[in-house]
């Protein structure tokens, strides 16, 4: 990778850690200000969002081999030794010679020629260890935190995950997200099939595979190039949508004619999904409080050349226009988002045991609701992104404690993914069994 690329990485790194911009924004930022080989831009990539990741353990190899605290090192030095480290323990394709002198030229090009000979003796110290010992990190007594400086996650998630799941699903898990996401695709038979887009792929030359428990899902193989220039995506053969998040509207099982609504549904993988399945016929409102999302979900539906979808901007707990109107709601809850740290990457960073409360308590109000809006007998799905029981099973018991004329049912005749379904009639979808991101989902219905 060219010095200018390195440059592009400090220079995306530097917005996300010292300006607390967001990390896919910030890289798009930094990308656009040049020009880059797609080799290069993969590598890019790859170090911002690597690196991004692993800051915890970064930190700690930073602090471990430094002469002086964290308090006294210049923002900029650690940087460069962050992208150094990183370079040095996690990446293969770079020789650890080509790792530190590209970061003793990138102190010097940064204004900190006189810190250079730091990074130099730093980097090569590691080396020196790496030959002696397996691993030179030194890590905490303590279980939590050392796992949490291992895998760089707060202790906080740590514990909850180990908590709740166990020591070996914790650590599983935080080997999980560390790793670069999957790319998986939902076909749209309103416009083709699935032998017509593996045809497109084949002759294109990029691989993939079939998805399980999902009738018209494929999973690429990594390293596809720009995913709007793939056969097919301009054409509305295809969209871009998790295994897991795919689930979610055949537990709603729309039904053609009927009137749906989507109540979190924004930027619109999943209505744009529900159309499909009602072969768009119906009518399906699209809701969320911000009008800049719901212009990505038009976009979406006119890609896809779905006419049924309607856009309504709100907050769902003040939209009382909908009460006892729709066939079924679905709501795709905002959520802590723990289910998907592999794709967002600093969300590890971000996010807080008190917000975790404080999403608690919006679910609930917005579960109750988008309740009020299902004529009788009707059909709501609540789900998440997160296996944080706080946001998902607590949730859902509270409000049937609360509504006594809504009951947990089964998921629907020819539900693809039954064998995930637990006793309680909920799908908790743990990433490290299935492949997938993490997903909560239940199917509610009202008795009378």
């Amino acid at each position: 990778m060219s010095s200018h690329s390195r440059q592009v990485v400090f220079n995306a790194l530097y917005e996300i850690i010292y300006k607390d911009a967001y990390a896919e924004v910030a890289l798009d930022r930094a990308v656009a200000k040049t020009e880059l080989t797609s080799q290069d831009h993969r590598f890019v990539s790859e170090l911002v969002y690597g690196i991004v990741r692993r800051q915890r353990t970064l930190n700690a190899l930073i602090d471990q081999f430094a002469s002086k605290p964290a308090s006294k090192q210049p923002p900029k030095l650690r940087l460069i030794l962050q992208m150094g480290f990183y370079q040095l323990r996690y990446l293969t394709q770079v020789p650890p010679s080509a790792a530190v002198d590209t970061s003793v030229e990138l102190a010097k090009s940064n204004g900190l020629s006189k810190l250079s000979r730091v990074v130099n003796g730093m980097l090569r110290e590691y080396i020196r260890q790496q030959e002696k010992v397996a691993d030179p990190l030194i890590l905490p007594d303590d279980p939590i935190q050392k796992l949490g400086v291992f895998y760089s996650f707060p202790d906080w998630l740590i514990q909850l995950w180990w908590d709740e799941l166990g020591e070996k699903t914790a650590i599983a898990l935080a080997e999980w997200f560390n790793q670069p996401p999957a790319i998986d695709i939902r076909i749209n038979p309103l416009q083709t099939n699935r032998e017509a887009v593996e045809k497109a792929f084949n002759q294109a030359q990029i691989a993939y595979s079939r998805l399980p428990n999902v009738p018209l899902g494929l999973r690429l193989a990594s390293g596809v190039g720009n995913i709007q220039q793939l056969p097919g995506f301009q054409e509305g053969w295809w969209s871009v949508q998790d295994l897991s998040a795919q689930l979610v509207s055949y537990l709603l099982n729309p039904q053609a004619g009927e009137t749906i609504i989507d109540a979190c549904g924004a930027p619109g993988g999943k209505t744009t999904h529900i159309a499909e399945l009602m072969a768009d016929q119906g009518v399906i409102y699209c809701c969320d409080r911000a009008s800049s999302r719901l212009k990505k979900v038009t976009r979406n539906a006119q890609r896809l050349k779905l006419n049924s979808i309607q856009t309504c901007v709100g907050d769902v707990r003040e939209l009382s226009q909908f009460e006892n109107s729709s066939d079924r709601v679905l709501v795709d809850a905002p959520c802590s988002g723990l289910g998907t740290l592999h794709r967002r990457t600093d969300l590890r960073w971000r996010q807080t045991p008190e917000n975790l409360v404080e999403l608690a308590k919006l679910q609930q109000e917005i579960l109750t609701t988008a309740a009020s809006w299902v004529k009788s007998k009707g059909i709501l799905v609540y789900a998440t992104c997160t296996l944080n029981p706080l946001e998902n099973e607590d949730v859902v018991q509270a409000f049937l404690a609360n509504h006594p004329n809504w009951e947990m049912v089964p998921p629907p005749k020819g539900f693809p993914a039954k064998s995930l379904v637990s006793s309680e009639n909920w799908l908790k979808i743990v990433p490290t069994e299935h492949n997938s991101d993490g997903f909560f989902m239940v199917r509610l219905k009202q008795k009378y």
